[in-house]
């Protein structure tokens, strides 16, 4: 088994369809906007994943990276600058333990197809995005993950967990800089 990784680009929008597994055929499912601009009209919900696709066809830089287990698209992760994610800035308990760094970036999400799981695809895509945002002037990487071990959840789900984990965090090599709440963990990491 062999993992690679690469830029969400126009020509591989139907591998980012598939990540999303079943919910690909949801328009109004989440498609990793969630810290994103809310749709200018909420009445009507937006067609989320047209406006993925619509970013990834515009982007000069690719805002997400997709992981392939062979040649199956298995996993999605978001990354882009910290400051163009209007849903991190705006958190008031995000903004106490945040600098102001204009370089610094956020993972903001992943998608892996259950079928992956388990495989090392989540730490695949967060290296590459680390990667990513480095190669893109970032000096540091952020994120938001959960602390499985400090859940009081007997079982967590999957979707429950699609901001990582902080143990996949911690393997990555970032470091906690404060919780915003007992099981979320502000982890960063310096470039």
């Amino acid at each position: 088994m062999t993992i690679v990784t690469a830029p969400a680009t126009p020509s591989r929008w139907d591998d980012v369809v598939t990540t999303f597994g079943r919910r690909g055929d949801d328009p109004t499912w989440c498609w990793c906007r969630r810290f994103l601009d809310p749709p200018a009209d909420a009445q009507n919900a937006a067609d989320n994943r047209d406006a993925l696709r619509g970013e990834i066809s515009t982007a000069a830089v690719a805002p997400g990276l997709i992981a392939y287990v062979d040649t199956t698209p298995a996993g999605w992760t978001r990354v882009m600058p910290r400051n163009e994610l209007p849903g991190v800035i705006a958190n008031r308990a995000l903004r106490r333990l945040l600098t102001d760094d204009p370089g610094a970036w956020w993972v903001t999400c992943f998608a892996v197809d259950r079928r992956f799981r388990g495989m090392g695809v989540a730490r695949s895509l967060l290296d590459a995005a680390v990667a990513h945002a480095g190669e893109h002037g970032a000096t540091a990487v952020e994120g938001h993950p959960v602390d499985v071990d400090a859940l009081q959840a007997e079982r967590t789900s999957g979707s429950a967990l699609f901001t990582g984990t902080m143990r996949l965090f911690l393997g990555a090599g970032f470091t906690e800089i404060g919780r915003t709440y007992r099981s979320r963990p502000v982890m960063r990491l310096e470039l």
